[in-house]
This record gives C-alpha cells, sequence and structure tokens, in this order.
C-alpha cells in the first residue's frame, strides 16, 4: 500500500503497510474523515514520523489518543499548535523540565522543536473522533504503533524510552533496557503527576545518557 510518509520511515514500515490489517485500517480512517470531524487534519497524521527520521531517533515518547478538541492535535504525542492553549498534562511536562534543568515555561505548546532534535513523539493511536476520547482504539492504529516500537527497539541501539503511565509501560514492556534507556514513572495528568512525574528527573537523565553515548543532548 502506498502511504505518504517520510522515505526512512517509509522504508522500515513498508512491510506494515503491506498487511491486511493496515489495509483495513485505512479504510476505516477514510471512512472517518469522511462523515464526520476527525484530529489530527489528515495531512498530519503521519506527522511524528516526518517532522523525526527513523535515522534520527534519540528519544521515544509514548502517548495515548490525539488531543480531541479543535485545533489542538497536530500528530505529536503532548503537543499543540502554536497559539494554542496548554492542556494540562504538557502543563506537567513543562513543570517538570523547568524543576529538572531550570528550563523557564516556553512561550509555544509546541513540540515540533524536539521532533527536529530526535524526539520520536508518538501516540498509540493517530486518529481520534472530535471530543470522543478513545473513539479510534482497537481499529488497528495500536498494532501499527507496537510494530513501530518493535522495530525501533530492535534496529537501533542507544535509545531513551520514556513510558509515562501504565498504558505507555504495557507498551513498551518487551524493551530491552541492556540496549536501551528505558525511564518509567506515572503518566503527566493532573490525576497523577503529584505522585511521581513531577521529580521524575527524566529530562536531565535522557541528556546525561545521551551525552556518555557521544550524542548531542536535547535542548528542552
Amino acid at each position: 500500500m502506498e502511504v505518504r510518509i517520510e522515505k526512512s520511515w517509509k522504508k522500515v514500515l513498508q512491510p506494515e503497510f503491506d498487511k491486511p490489517y493496515f489495509a483495513d485500517l485505512v479504510q476505516f480512517v477514510r471512512t472517518a474523515y469522511a462523515k464526520g470531524k476527525i484530529f489530527p487534519p489528515a495531512p498530519l497524521i503521519f506527522n511524528a514520523f516526518d517532522q523525526c527520521p527513523f535515522d534520527d531517533v534519540k528519544v521515544v515518547i509514548i502517548g495515548q489518543d490525539p488531543y480531541h478538541g479543535p485545533g489542538q492535535a497536530h500528530g505529536l504525542c503532548f503537543s499543540v499548535n502554536d497559539g494554542v492553549a496548554f492542556p494540562p498534562s504538557l502543563i506537567n511536562i513543562f513543570k517538570e523540565i523547568e524543576r529538572d534543568l531550570g528550563i523557564p515555561f516556553p512561550s509555544s505548546g509546541s513540540l515540533i522543536r524536539w521532533a527536529n532534535q530526535g524526539v520520536l513523539l508518538l501516540n498509540a493511536t493517530l486518529t481520534v473522533q472530535a471530543h470522543r476520547a478513545g473513539s479510534h482504539q482497537g481499529k488497528g492504529w495500536e498494532t501499527f504503533t507496537d510494530a513501530v516500537i518493535k522495530i525501533l527497539a530492535e534496529k537501533k541501539s542507544d535509545l531513551v524510552f520514556m513510558l509515562w503511565g501504565s498504558y505507555a509501560q504495557q507498551k513498551g514492556a518487551y524493551i530491552d533496557n541492556r540496549r536501551h534507556l528505558v525511564l518509567k514513572t506515572v503518566h503527566p495528568s493532573p490525576l497523577s503527576a503529584y505522585r511521581g512525574f513531577i521529580g521524575c528527573g527524566h529530562f536531565s537523565a535522557a541528556n546525561e545518557f545521551l551525552k556518555a553515548k557521544g550524542m548531542q543532548e536535547i535542548k528542552w
């Protein structure tokens, strides 16, 4: 199947695109966009991959669903478009960066600047119906993003995986922590952030690891 995605990802993911489940998923997604309001805009479904080529990936952050409010989602987990109010989880991410590294809150909630430095901001489900969280779960996206994580974990070494919350931790359960740095804590949502996310030190830990491996640190 022909999928518009950054070329290095296309090369490693083509076997997934050729599987029957992916054809069914594409049909579901096309029908959903034709019928109703779906986020992110269709050209941005694979934005996380387009902004962070396979060969450049250094850090992987796993989210669950795209934001389901107008103008928020643009294909990168936890990220929102310029000019959009910061959602609560993103506020807590910026709070922890400020606590951990002394970096003040940015003016924009767009994390494209992270993606362009090698941070893959991967949602488990890449589309969602407006105002209906979880509406596109169980349609095939999870199978696809499981394959993405498996390919990264097996084909690359010395990656940093940030697994926030039980969902992300289950999705990354098989990652070899002798080959990669696997950082785990609770989700940054207001329900759990103060039970371990604030204070986790993941951002400095990632940079220390990258530096030790001779790689450029991320400007968080």
